[in-house]
């Protein structure tokens, strides 16, 4: 999945919890969130500062030997192994 797509995947889902949030609107989001070229998003700036960003659920951003990396919260383990409950 690319950007695109997660942005189009991204602002249908936002219609089940109220009203559809337009593209643009995710897309400045998920920059903010994720970062571009030109700017650091919220985690990479979290990382650097030293702190774990953690998204209940979803996991944890921290570093390990000096390399970003994401350790899956129990949520998205068993979804992605197909065994949620």
């Amino acid at each position: 999945m690319d950007k695109n797509a997660l942005i189009e995947a991204t602002a249908t889902k936002t219609a089940h919890t109220g009203a559809q949030l337009p593209p643009d609107e995710v897309e400045r989001v998920l920059d903010a969130l994720f970062g571009t070229v030109e700017y650091a998003g919220a985690i990479a700036e979290g990382l650097r500062q030293g702190e774990t960003v953690t998204v209940l659920g979803f996991g944890d951003f921290h570093l390990e030997d000096d390399r970003p990396a994401l350790r899956p919260g129990q949520a998205l383990y068993e979804y992605v192994n197909g065994t949620t409950r």
